[in-house]
Formats: structure tokens, sequence, C-alpha cells
């Protein structure tokens, strides 16, 4: 996966990653391939848990420059994790359906992706003595907002994925507040993550894969909302440093940017990357959709030492480039 954006201080080469056994939920997803490629990268025995048919069980051996992978086809709700936690270091929990708009239709398969499988993948990591888990939360628990949203603020979630996500993240804090178990749980909420492999129905996605088709962008709204966008690699740097963390305590974290972009701010500066004049059509705002998300990373920044590096424009002009690329290839 081509990643300019290394070179700008994205990846978390500078971070020293967990060794041994280490878990990864949700590891054929958009964050979680990128976080399997970075823990293999530093030597690390990667377990990598996905229900994807594309994501076959297989083992690949170690070599010099990659630790070994062991693919495992399952679904947390089922499957039985014993051998999969067994002396694991430290389990990335990514794994989850995302999504507002269809999580208002489509709710019973959200509860059952973010919720119960959370529960069963704690309960499995109680009983496997895992140490430290640190899990993908959303800054849709927070719901609307003026100005930075900050952890201490009391969220009021506005879409049912955004219910599922705060509901995951305290299951997660619950199990780590137990008295019979040493884990502790990083939950990181993510703000807006962009780069390259980007989900295709996301904003960024849309936007530069109109722009290289000659196709227009349906935009909803009026383009004036804003969002805190953070970088993928950035993303894979905060979650290594939460994992390698020695003040292990359970906790809650943003993880953006701290500042914030608008819409059209994006729709400008894709087509000024990309050379292309795009046919934007705006239509009504969807509902749950909020109007602005800025991170307080200050939290982040104190405990964990991460801000993020990646400009916007560098990132978004490598995931033009990876666009392009994907778009120039065969098909499989």
């Amino acid at each position: 996966m081509p990643c300019d954006a290394r070179d700008a201080g994205g990846a978390s080469g500078d971070v020293p990653g967990p060794t041994g056994k280490v878990v990864v939920t949700g590891a054929a997803g958009f964050i979680g391939a990128h976080l399997v490629e970075d823990l293999r990268r530093g030597g690390a025995h990667v377990v990598g848990i996905d229900r994807k048919a594309s994501w076959t069980g297989r083992e690949i051996p170690p070599t010099a420059a990659a630790g070994a992978l062991s693919a495992v086809h399952a679904d947390l709700a089922f499957a039985d994790l014993s051998s999969c936690l067994e002396n694991a270091s430290v389990v990335f929990h990514l794994a989850a359906l995302p999504g507002v708009r269809p999580s208002w239709t489509q709710f019973p398969e959200y509860l059952h992706c973010n919720v119960l499988a959370t529960q069963r993948l704690m309960d499995a990591c109680v009983r496997a003595g895992v140490p430290r888990v640190v899990m993908a939360s959303s800054s849709s628990v927070y719901g609307g907002a003026e100005g930075r949203m900050s952890e201490d603020d009391l969220p009021r979630p506005l879409s049912p994925y955004g219910v599922t996500k705060l509901a995951a993240e305290r299951l997660a804090l619950a199990f780590a507040a137990r008295r019979d178990t040493a884990l502790s749980v990083g939950a990181l909420r993510f703000f807006t993550v962009y780069g390259p492999g980007q989900r295709p129905d996301m904003f960024i996605s849309r936007v530069i894969g109109a722009a290289l088709e000659g196709r227009p962008v349906e935009v909803y709204g009026d383009g004036t909302q804003v969002r805190d966008f953070v970088y993928v690699l950035d993303i894979v740097r905060a979650l290594t440093l939460a994992a390698a963390s020695p003040d292990r305590c359970s906790t809650v974290l943003n993880v953006g940017t701290g500042s914030a972009s608008s819409v059209n701010e994006i729709l400008a500066l894709t087509g000024e990357l990309t050379g292309a004049r795009l046919d934007v059509r705006y239509g009504a705002a969807r509902i749950g959709d909020v109007r602005c998300t800025t991170a307080d990373v200050g939290r982040a920044e104190r405990l964990l030492g991460f801000t993020a590096r990646t400009p916007l424009r560098t990132g978004l002009a490598t995931q033009v480039e990876w666009a392009r690329h994907a778009l120039a290839a065969p098909p499989p």
C-alpha cells in the first residue's frame, strides 16, 4: 500500500511497538490493515481476526523484514477466542460495523458487531489474562457540539451507531474495572480518519473517486460543516503509543488533530490536487450527521505524548495518488 505521507512523520516507526504475540480484531479493515503492516514491520507476531470473506485463515511465517501473521476468519460474537488470546501481550480491538446512516435501519446488526462482539471479546480477554486492550471508539459518541470536544463532555450520541460505540466503550471499561483482573483498557475516540484504503462510501474517498473519474459528487448539507480529519498513520501511531504507555490505567482519549476543515475546503483542495473541476451537487443533510467535530487533544498529548503529524494537504495528496494507482490497476 504505497504511502508517501510516511515521510512526513505519519508512521509509527519512531514508536517502540509491542513485541511477541499481538492480536488485532478487524484486521482486514481500513485501519486494521495499516496497523497489522506496522506491527509486523516491528517484528511482532500478529494474530489478525476478521469475519470478512476475503480474510481467509492462513499462516505467514516471519521474515527478516516482518513478523509472522496468523489470519483467523471468525465472528467475535460466536468464536472460541481462547487460543487466539493465549499469551497475547496486547489486543487491539478495531472490529466494528461502521456508518451512521445505515445504523438507523440495521440496528440489530450494529448491536451484534459493536456491542455483543465487544462483550464476548472482553470476557475472553479476562479469562485469558490479557493485560492490555486498546480499542477503537468514535467521536460519534459526543453527538453535536460547538467548539472542541473534550473527554470530560457528557456523551450525547445522535445516531444508533454512536450509541453502540459508546456502549462498547463502556463495556470494555467495565471489564477493566473488575477486581479479579489486571486488565487495563485504552479507549481511543477516533475523529474522521482518512488515507489510502479508506472505505469507498466515506466522504474523501467519494470526492477523490468523483474527481478522478469525472463523476458528480453528492454532498449532504451545504458544505460548511466541519470535521477533524486525521490521517490513518497518525491513528496507527496513537494505537501503538497507547499499547506501550507505561501508565496502564484505563482511560478514554481523543485522537484527532485539534483543528478542523470544512467539507467545502476538502472539495477545493481535492480539485487542486487532481486538476479536476468538481461537479458538486448539494443535498439535504442526513439524519444523525453532526455539524461540527473538533478534538480536544490535550489529554492524548499529556498521557501518550501524541500529536498528529501529517498535514491535511500531504495526507490528501497521498490518498489521491493511492486512488490513481488503484484505478489504473487491472481487476483482481
